[in-house]
């Protein structure tokens, strides 16, 4: 599985991943460290917001009530708003892209 990630410089990075892990798991394990993941991945900051491309709609659901609170805290919340963290990568999310958002 490829997932195409833009850094918060622009730069394109194309990560591989696979079925079980999560999206946050996927990038670091690229090595793109602009994601900074605080709190490890266990859903208590929102230092792994991604924005996702409007081809993958079915990841605009609400996540938990706690992704939603996070996200709630950032001046740079989207529709397509997501914590990378609760994102568990899929057959179906091959040729997934997300953009690292911003920091708040």
């Amino acid at each position: 599985m490829r997932i195409q990630v833009v850094d918060r410089d622009g730069s394109l990075h194309d990560v591989p991943g696979e079925p079980g892990i999560t999206l946050l798991e996927a990038i670091r394990n690229a090595g793109i460290d602009s994601l900074l993941a605080l709190c490890g991945g266990c859903c208590s900051c929102a230092t792994c917001h991604v924005i996702v491309d409007r081809s993958h709609p079915e990841l605009f659901a609400p996540g938990s009530a706690d992704e939603d609170d996070l996200l709630d805290g950032s001046d740079h919340r989207a529709p397509e708003s997501r914590l990378a963290c609760q994102i568990a990568l899929a057959d179906g999310l091959d040729g997934l892209s997300v953009a690292i958002a911003p920091l708040d």
